[in-house]
């Protein structure tokens, strides 16, 4: 016998794969299912509005139907929450009919726990009590405890996934326009950002500012660092996704502060996906994470070449490293990337490929943790499940 497994999709209107790394985990967790010989069919369950994943999604080219709940009752055995939340109602007809409900945590657990009450912030906290299992990435492991105690029932860590299929199919877009993705050699440059290279790297910050996991601080504070040890270091500091903090005196204080910003070499930014914005405006990132270090982001950025200046311990071995909220360890690894970056550009991307390899989703180790994650599951469900 084999299990039908559903993964809840939150659709709404405008959505943008880019919008965040949840919708293409969902993609590539769908895909990996679907590999494994037990797995008879995988659905979407949208808890949205519009019944259609984003354009960039061929859901025909990859068997994936999109269901409502109500359709999708009948449909599957195992229920993954992870990219929308469920009906509470729903998931207990199904428990009750013997299906099986894991709860996917993709977001840090703590700070998604405690965020909303301090900050203020809109929330949405269904009963906890609601599932089979927890699964968590190995960036919250050691936030099982927490999980185990809150939902009452097992936690798991499970493979983190990532694929480029997304990032490569951006890329051709943008090559339509004349624009290319991937860090290029000074020697390399087109002629019209020869001034820009010559007088310093082009820095770019992604960080969404939404969350105390992932802002724009410390970075810009690397950036103006690295500036004030070497005036030729830093052409210019992008930081994106600000510009719902422009008045915030918080931020204007920490901006005016900065010799980038006094100088004229600093702009602030709303939204860009990586691919549109690195073509055309930058040529490094640096990054700042707490209690989150597995991003997509990162892994955007070195499928690119390009320089990433970061602190993920994740990624100690690939990219150029910095400690904690150490700024200016972040700056001498910005000022390393600007001096040896065109001379060591070969091994930085067999470091990055061991690390793409290694977060396949269809890899054979990666697929075998999936496999032995749902056998677990659905051990005492009365499916005999042939592998």
């Amino acid at each position: 016998m084999s299990i039908r497994i559903g993964i809840s999709v939150l659709t709404h209107e405008g959505q943008n794969i880019w919008q965040n790394g949840l919708g293409q985990n969902v993609i590539f967790l769908a895909e990996a299912f679907q590999r494994l010989p037990f797995v008879e069919a995988v659905v979407l369950i949208d808890v949205g509005n519009q019944n259609v994943m984003p354009h960039q999604v061929d859901t025909a080219a990859k068997n994936l139907r999109v269901l409502t709940q109500r359709e999708s009752t009948d449909e599957v055995d195992v229920i993954v929450e992870m990219g929308g939340a469920l009906d509470i109602q729903w998931l207990d007809l199904m428990r009750a009919r013997g299906r099986k409900v894991v709860f996917y945590c993709c977001g840090q657990p703590y700070v998604g726990l405690v965020e909303s009450s301090v900050f203020g912030k809109p929330s949405h906290a269904p009963r906890p009590d609601r599932c089979d299992e927890i699964w968590l990435l190995p960036k919250d492991e050691a936030y099982t405890p927490l999980m185990r105690t809150l939902h009452r029932c097992p936690v798991h860590t499970v493979p983190f996934i990532w694929h480029p299929q997304f990032l490569e199919r951006r890329i051709v877009e943008i090559a339509a326009h004349g624009l290319e993705y991937g860090y290029r050699r000074r020697g390399e440059v087109a002629s019209s950002a020869i001034a820009l290279r010559q007088g310093g790297l082009r820095v770019a910050i992604f960080e969404p500012n939404i969350s105390v996991v992932k802002t724009s601080s410390i970075p810009m504070l690397v950036c103006d660092e690295a500036y004030r040890v070497d005036r030729s270091s830093v052409a210019v500091m992008h930081v994106l996704n600000t510009l719902h903090m422009k008045d915030h005196l918080t931020m204007l204080h920490l901006a005016n502060s900065l010799d980038l910003v006094r100088e004229h070499k600093a702009t602030f930014h709303g939204r860009h996906d990586i691919v549109g914005f690195m073509a055309q405006n930058a040529d490094a990132v640096v990054s700042h994470q707490w209690q989150n270090d597995q991003n997509y982001m990162y892994l955007d950025a070195l499928y690119g070449d390009y320089p990433l200046i970061h602190n993920s311990p994740w990624l100690r071995e690939v990219g150029y490293y910095y400690a904690g909220f150490d700024a200016r360890d972040g700056a001498r690894q910005l000022l390393l990337a600007g001096q040896n970056h065109d001379g060591t550009l070969a091994d930085y991307g067999e470091r990055s490929q061991r690390l793409f390899d290694a977060v396949n989703p269809f890899s054979q180790a990666n697929l075998d943790a999936y496999a032995d994650r749902l056998l677990h599951l659905c051990r005492d469900s009365g499916l005999r499940l042939q592998v």
